[in-house]
């Protein structure tokens, strides 16, 4: 891959030549803002205002929205479907604590024309580190996208970040998931109810059997499937779709 506009006379200026021939453009306390890769890469982009909109377009496959991400405790955007269960599970990554769509422009120049990609998502790690994430199933990768993909992952690389290219997940497992996360708000869980889940889900027990041992089941099964979603609870959710007959069990700290 080529940078040519970067590889000037100040193209070590951060030590890198590649955080001279990258650039990004983002908002930030709503005012835009654009520099090179080095100058700009400690901003939080974890909070920043997404830098194109979300299209709504009769008679495409495609539909962009609105997910109220628990983690961010905001809504956040997504172009596709397959962006909103990709974002759906990094909400529900007890490793991520802050999530943006569309963080920034990125800009640099292929030796032949200047280039720019924004990427679907910029994920805030736990222990401080920074991850972009692409969403595009294998086969709607074409080579504009792989070209570009390329180019985030190298300026990630010298930023520091993380790059990572996500596809389809499971389907079971998704839907699972899906079924979750409309109970992964702390509404949903009562403290009372909770401690007596924890009690008799403390070995492997199906599902509903558990739930009316606990109490009133539309009381207790919006808690329950909270402390699935949160981890707390484990089932596997990757085998079957959940149902009635479904282990359930504390899971272990380790």
């Amino acid at each position: 891959m080529g940078l040519g506009a970067g590889w000037g006379a100040s193209a070590l200026a951060y030590g890198d030549a590649a955080l001279s021939a990258f650039e990004l453009d983002f908002f930030e306390s709503g005012q835009r803002r654009r520099g090179p890769l080095g100058q700009v890469w400690g901003t939080r982009f974890e909070a920043a205002a997404p830098v194109r909109d979300f299209r709504w377009t009769k008679g495409v496959e495609s539909f962009a929205g609105w997910y109220y991400c628990v983690t961010a405790r905001d809504h956040v955007g997504y172009e596709s479907w397959l962006e909103r269960d990709r974002l759906i599970l990094m909400d529900r990554d007890p490793q991520v604590v802050g999530i943006a769509s569309q963080p920034f422009w990125l800009h640099w120049h292929d030796g032949t024309r200047s280039r720019r990609h924004a990427p679907d998502y910029f994920v805030r790690l736990a222990d401080g580190r920074g991850r972009v994430v692409d969403v595009r199933a294998d086969d709607q990768v074409d080579e504009a996208a792989a070209e570009s993909f390329t180019a985030t992952r190298h300026a990630c690389e010298a930023a520091g970040w993380e790059f990572v290219r996500v596809e389809v997940p499971d389907p079971v497992f998704m839907a699972n998931v899906r079924w979750l996360a409309r109970y992964r708000r702390r509404r949903c869980l009562r403290w009372p109810v909770a401690a007596r889940l924890l009690d008799v889900f403390e070995e492997p027990v199906p599902l509903l059997a558990g739930v009316v041992e606990v109490g009133d089941r539309l009381e207790v099964l919006p808690a329950l499937f909270h402390l699935v979603w949160s981890g707390v609870l484990a089932a596997d959710l990757r085998g079957e779709l959940l149902h009635d007959d479904s282990l359930v069990w504390k899971e272990r700290v380790r």
